[in-house]
This record gives structure tokens, C-alpha cells and sequence, in this order.
């Protein structure tokens, strides 16, 4: 019996409509919804990261909550341990207590951020373990790692509570968006929930003395193999609908995994050129902050989630 949600939050989850997809389903009766998450914590690990962006993880790194499920269904995902539907990997924490107790701990190393990855779909969840830390006098960062299936009214109500966004942005097409992750209309969901943020925070991403950041907007792309062309769609998008002046990390890092063996375009790693195209595109359009890879970063996030630190 899960009995730590106050009442609206009680209520999102027995008519879920809280991501995108909009299932209606009593997450209280069960795992029936698009993303095959009751209404537990579903968490799957709790660790120290030190692989993101700078800005991000500091010098100690950042405490991530990585969430079980998901409400995507990216053929190529990184975390797919977790996030595919009946997954079992990870090292769930149930415990709304215990699970405290570990985020306490992480954080009495001289970790200032709390990571929520991949929370569109439990957000009564994010919520809830905010709360209880703040009950108990910590002072830390909220850091929203989504993948952009967001719906402008669940952001609106985290307006008050997270401190930095960091999401993905894609696709600008409805056709990879269906193929490789089973939603066409991605662009137009994820360009609204970007316009979202961006009200809410704008360009500027504040820094701390140490520059780990403190509130703002931090945005990923992906580049995937076979199509720096839709990468490059990407970069002209948010320099049309959004500003140049936003922090962009664009990812080199991506690398196939057992499910897209095989696949005619995904089964491989990028290509030099295919990265440097899209790193010269956002030059051309005058992005001026933000991050790139070297090449051989794929060799260095790959998680395993049967471990205490997946990252490890």
C-alpha cells in the first residue's frame, strides 16, 4: 500500500494523465499504462554520476535517481535495463524511507544536485522524495533529466521546485520519432515543452563559484548514425523557435546495443564526419554555449544496472 502521496498527487496517479500519452489508467490497480509503472516509487538506482556534462556533475558528481519504465520506446536506448517494459535490472529501492536515507548519504559527500532521470511518467514521485528531503533541512539542486515527452501542464507544476532543466531534443521529424522511439508527434510535444522551460528559466544557465549549475536550462541532442541530416533539422529548430544563446550538450556518445543488432543504420557507432557535420552546423548558426564529445566518449557510458553504481 503506497501511502506517502498527498491528495492531488493521489489523485494524478489513479487517472493517469500525466505524460503525453494520456492512459487514464489506475496506477494504484496496477502496471497498465504506456509506461508499465505502478503507482511505487519505481526506482532502479541511486548513485553517484560523474559522467555528465560539467556544469552538471561538478567535481563530486551528482546524485542521480535513475526511475524504472518509461514513457518512450527508443529501439537504441542506453539505460534499456530499465527503461523497456517488463525490464527487471537495477537495484530497486522501494522504500520511500530508505530511499532518503541513501539520497542523505550521497549528498553528505559534497554533492549539491539531485538528478531525476527519465521522470516524465513519475513526476507524484520526483515530488514526493523532494519533499521529504527538504523535511529534512537539505539544501541541494533539482536537476529534471528528461527525454523532452513532456506535457507543458506536468512542467508548469514543477516551475517552483526544479532548479535545472536538462532535456533531450531528438527529433524534428515525425518519421524517426515513430520508428525508432513510437512517438510521431515527439517534435511538436517536445518543441512545446522546450518552449516551456525556456519561459520559465530563459538562456542564461547561473553557475555556482565551482560552476556547477544552479538553475537554467542545459539542452541534449543525440547525433545518431545515418542521420546527421535530422541532427542538423534539430539545431535549425531551436535556433528558430527557441535562441542560439542555449546551452547545448551534443552527444557523440551513442552506441548500439543488443537490440538494434543487426538493425541496417543503428547497428553501428558514429562516424567522425558525421559528428564534425553537425558540430560545424551549429557553429554556422551561431550557438555560442554548450559542450561536444570527443569520438571514443561511447566507451564511457555504458551502464550496467545490476551493479550498486551502474557507472562503475
Amino acid at each position: 500500500m503506497v501511502d506517502f502521496y498527498n491528495t492531488h498527487d493521489r489523485d494524478l496517479l489513479t487517472n493517469c494523465t500525466l505524460c503525453p500519452w494520456e492512459c487514464g489508467v489506475d496506477r494504484f490497480q496496477g502496471a497498465e499504462g504506456h509506461c508499465r509503472t505502478d503507482a511505487g516509487l519505481n526506482i532502479s538506482s541511486i548513485c553517484i554520476h560523474r559522467g555528465e556534462e560539467p556544469a552538471i556533475s561538478g567535481t563530486h558528481g551528482i546524485c542521480n535517481i535513475f526511475f524504472s519504465g518509461c514513457n518512450m520506446r527508443c529501439i537504441y536506448c542506453q539505460n534499456h535495463d530499465i527503461s523497456r517494459p517488463g525490464s527487471s535490472g537495477g537495484n530497486p529501492k522501494g522504500n520511500l524511507e530508505d530511499v532518503l536515507n541513501r539520497i542523505e548519504g550521497i549528498l553528505s559527500k559534497g554533492i549539491r544536485s539531485v538528478g531525476f532521470v527519465s521522470p516524465s511518467h513519475v513526476i507524484p514521485q520526483v515530488k514526493t522524495i523532494i519533499n521529504g528531503l527538504k523535511s529534512r533541512g537539505l539544501d541541494f539542486i533539482t536537476v529534471y533529466n528528461t527525454n523532452g515527452y513532456d506535457k507543458v501542464e506536468t512542467l508548469r507544476d514543477l516551475s517552483e521546485i526544479i532548479d535545472v532543466w536538462l532535456p533531450d531534443f531528438k527529433y524534428s521529424s515525425g518519421e524517426p520519432a515513430a520508428e525508432y522511439s513510437g512517438v510521431y508527434n515527439y517534435p511538436l510535444i517536445a518543441l512545446n515543452a522546450l518552449k516551456e522551460i525556456y519561459y520559465q528559466k530563459g538562456s542564461t544557465l547561473i553557475t555556482d563559484e565551482n560552476g556547477v549549475a544552479e538553475k537554467g536550462i542545459l539542452l541534449r541532442h543525440l547525433v545518431l548514425p545515418g542521420h546527421a541530416e535530422e541532427s542538423i533539422k534539430v539545431l535549425g529548430t531551436i535556433a528558430d523557435e527557441i535562441s542560439t544563446g542555449i546551452h547545448i550538450s551534443l552527444m557523440s556518445q551513442y552506441h548500439p546495443t543488443i537490440y538494434v543488432r543487426n538493425h541496417p543504420i543503428l547497428d553501428r557507432t558514429l562516424y567522425k564526419e558525421e559528428y564534425e557535420s553537425v558540430v560545424a552546423e551549429m557553429e554556422r548558426l551561431g550557438f555560442r554555449n554548450g559542450w561536444v564529445q570527443d569520438m571514443n566518449s561511447f566507451e564511457n557510458y555504458r551502464p550496467d544496472f545490476s551493479k550498486e553504481n551502474p557507472f562503475e
